[in-house]
């Protein structure tokens, strides 16, 4: 009798020892199978709308977001920079913005911009595809009548500050303007406006 109740307490530990270990190694499957199944923040930004603080651009400098892919420019202009821009229209080849839609009609200005100080634009060459370097100050390595902008050093195209191509150069068009909005004074969305997703 008192050999049964052994018996039994073992069967019961063994039981509740095997159902844990079970349920254990079930769990330990499932989680990452589970979470494969969710998109990861790579999937997200290659697809969906991405949201950008913008609180902490200084005035003359740029960050890179990433969205489908592609990196987005975000480029802080000084009122120096915003003055320069008029002065190089004879010098582009689609300085109206009429050749080809290449922004949403909100940004068919002078900066290509929602905000005058903030430009976004997608940092790919409308040549081959390439991504410039920024070269956002006047002058600096680019010559003495460089006014700012980005340069592409595959062929050699030339866009200034706002994405606009200068004459000369290997690429057809200007930068693309992705569409975009203000969520907040310092949160924009990236891909979406009110018209809905890019």
């Amino acid at each position: 009798m008192a050999n049964q109740q052994v018996n039994q307490g073992k069967r019961r530990f063994l039981i509740a020892a095997t159902t844990a270990v079970g349920g254990a190694a079930a769990v330990a499957v499932a989680v990452p199978f589970v979470i494969s199944m969710m998109p990861s923040e790579r999937a997200k930004a290659a697809g969906a709308p991405v949201e950008q603080d913008i609180s902490k651009i200084e005035p003359g400098s740029m960050i890179t977001v990433e969205w489908r892919g592609k990196p987005v420019w975000i480029v802080s202009l000084t009122p120096e920079m915003a003055s320069l821009l008029a002065k190089h229209n004879d010098k582009l080849s689609d300085p109206m913005l009429d050749v080809v839609t290449q922004q949403p009609d909100y940004c068919k200005n002078t900066t290509r911009s929602i905000r005058p100080n903030l430009v976004v634009m997608v940092g790919i060459c409308t040549h081959l595809g390439c991504s410039p370097s920024p070269k956002l100050q006047a002058g600096s390595d680019m010559g003495a009548d460089w006014p700012g902008g980005f340069y592409c050093p595959c062929h050699g195209s030339k866009f200034d500050l706002t994405g606009r191509v200068f004459k000369g150069s290997p690429a057809p068009i200007n930068l693309e303007v992705p569409r975009y909005k203000y969520l907040s004074d310092t949160l924009l969305l990236i891909g979406q406006d009110d018209k809905g997703v890019a």
